[in-house]
């Protein structure tokens, strides 16, 4: 795993927002510094060592106008007209500006809190399969540990399945 060491440990303002929102909620998870950039599941993964499937994406989009920030397993993709009609609505792409406005945070680095408001939230289900996932800390080169549950409850979310069932 190539990170920083914590005498080098650098300081990013969205990333000092996660932090303070974990230790509102009750956790200190090590938050680690890639010396580059780990924007994809699969770089993340592979520089973590774990399966591709324990990466919580934060991925931003929109429902019938409104943010939707929809936490998904990397081991698959979003099906967003279903998922669209599952919430009662359209799921179209967010903006690079909208996801910015609504999070505070650039696409590739979106943690699953530490944003200016609160954003409707969906936990995909699949990431209970798992002891440990890793969700992005508010920049592309962070992320941080957690489970299921805890982002769940972190986040407020409502935890779904994200692709119709095979």
């Amino acid at each position: 795993m190539s990170s920083s060491t914590p005498s080098s440990m650098p300081s990013h303002p969205a990333v000092e927002r996660v932090a303070a929102s974990l230790s509102a909620h009750g956790l200190e998870p090590e938050i680690v510094w890639f010396d580059d950039a780990v924007t994809t599941a699969p770089l993340a993964a592979a520089a973590l060592g774990v399966e591709v499937g324990q990466i919580a994406n934060s991925l931003v989009f929109t429902l019938d106008g409104e943010p939707l920030l929809v936490l998904t397993s990397g081991a698959h993709r979003v099906d967003t007209e279903w998922l669209g009609a599952e919430l009662g609505g359209t799921i179209g792409r967010a903006s690079k500006e909208l996801v910015k406005h609504a999070t505070g945070q650039v696409i590739g680095g979106v943690a699953p809190l530490g944003h200016p408001a609160p954003v409707r939230t969906i936990v995909d289900t699949d990431l209970a399969g798992y002891p440990v996932v890793w969700a992005a800390a508010g920049h592309a080169k962070t992320v941080f540990p957690t489970t299921f549950d805890e982002l769940v409850r972190i986040t407020g979310g409502t935890p779904r399945p994200v692709e119709p069932a095979a």
